[in-house]
């Protein structure tokens, strides 16, 4: 028997405190979730997010862009170009010369050397004196979770995970961040699933879900998260979370296809592949799902679910064709009954027929628990090959509101034997 022993970052750096107690509080703020180091460990840290403390001994302002730097050799360097000079009240070359500092960003390398770049006096905090770095946050390691060639899969819409920044490239002005006890009850949620891999509908962007993960869930053991940006006018994007390691990631977010009435469109959110390798046995695919919702009218909106559906299919197909026994999972908010036109398009039919589970869910099992509306909505649906891994009686919705899971939706889970 085969043992996954998954460990994570969070065991090892020191996290900026969590927020407040505050049950009000929306959202995790910005430095939540995010390493604080010494500027001269900055190389180690290479693509990453962090929080960088030390003293600024030396400026200088070369017309196109600012230097901050941390020692005279120029070892490790703060730089604001000059399109974000107007964002500081005074010249970032006066305004942070021998201050100490901690700043917030990604450190990027430039000719060898890394660096960070500062856009907004927003990024930065300065302290009257150097503070110790935070030591090591005592989390629990993950737990430890015997492989034994069985994965449980899970698909949940989150409801709008959404932090407190006005992203300018989207509308997202009128969705507010989550409130602490939303997120608390959100990751309850997801820890009470135990899911291997879940895919996870409305999410507003990677870094807020990376730092939602490290922050809240940090014993789950989900390193690999995937989470493209989608077509969405609100952000709302699909993502995937996987205690196993992901392969090649395909989206589908610029394809064009009719709808159901011949009109070109795109899909609204995003259609993802998504490879996931588990230890051992097959490889499978993810494909989650967030289709057309409802809102403007059921029948206006129609038109729109059925083009995504037949495109959908049509990928399916092609993939089908290409590889008759491939694994693969369709998961996620259908926003569509089990009966409609356009779920029973992405069923299909004869030997590529995907199969779906509801039957083996109490009858009365909502998936979406808002409001007067009963029938299921999300689903995770098996192709040919995947359904002959399906553990019997192992598809599970558990019921919730947004007052005691932090969602709307209702997630669901099933198992598969892979070996």
């Amino acid at each position: 028997m085969k043992r996954v022993v998954l460990l994570i970052a969070v065991a090892v750096c020191p996290w900026a405190p969590a927020f407040a107690d505050d049950k009000d509080k929306k959202g995790l703020p910005a430095d939540v979730g995010v390493p604080i180091i010494d500027w001269k460990d900055a190389g180690e840290h290479i693509g990453e997010k962090v929080i960088v403390q030390g003293q600024i001994v030396q400026t200088r302002n070369i017309g196109t862009m600012c230097f901050l730097n941390f020692d005279a050799s120029r070892t490790f360097t703060a730089v604001v170009r000059k399109d974000s000079f107007d964002s500081f009240p005074t010249p970032p070359e006066q305004l942070y010369d021998q201050k100490i500092v901690r700043i917030r960003g990604t450190i990027t390398d430039f000719r060898g050397k890394p660096q960070i770049e500062v856009s907004s006096p927003d990024q930065v905090t300065m302290l009257e004196k150097e503070e110790p770095i935070p030591a090591p946050a005592k989390v629990a390691p993950p737990k430890e979770r015997p492989y034994t060639g069985t994965v449980t899969i899970a698909a949940f819409n989150v409801l709008n995970l959404f932090d407190d920044y006005d992203d300018p490239y989207h509308e997202d002005e009128g969705t507010p961040a989550k409130p602490k006890e939303q997120l608390e009850l959100l990751a309850k949620t997801i820890r009470g699933l135990d899911a291997d891999v879940i895919s996870l509908e409305e999410v507003e962007n990677r870094d807020y879900l990376e730092r939602f993960v490290k922050t809240m869930l940090p014993d789950m053991g989900y390193q690999e998260i995937v989470c493209f940006e989608g077509n969405d006018s609100r952000g709302i994007d699909c993502a995937v979370l996987s205690r196993f390691p992901v392969g090649p990631v395909t989206s589908y977010r610029h394809l064009k296809f009719p709808d159901g009435e011949g009109k070109t469109i795109s899909f609204q959110r995003d259609f993802l592949q998504v490879q996931i390798q588990p230890p051992s046995g097959p490889a499978f695919y993810m494909f989650p799902v967030h289709l057309k919702s409802k809102r403007g009218g059921a029948d206006t909106t129609e038109k729109v679910r059925v083009g995504e559906a037949r495109q959908i299919r049509k990928l399916l197909d092609e993939l089908l064709k290409r590889e008759k026994d491939v694994n693969f999972v369709v998961l996620g908010d259908f926003n569509d009954t089990w009966d409609s036109e356009s779920l029973k398009t992405i069923r299909g039919d004869a030997s590529g027929a995907l199969k779906g589970f509801v039957q083996d869910a109490p009858k009365d099992a909502r998936t979406f628990n808002a409001g007067e509306f009963k029938d299921p909505i999300d689903f995770i649906l098996a192709s040919p090959a995947m359904a002959k891994r399906y553990v019997a009686k192992s598809y599970h919705i558990p019921q919730g509101t947004v007052e005691t899971s932090g969602s709307d939706h209702n997630p669901v889970t099933a198992k598969f034997k892979l070996n």
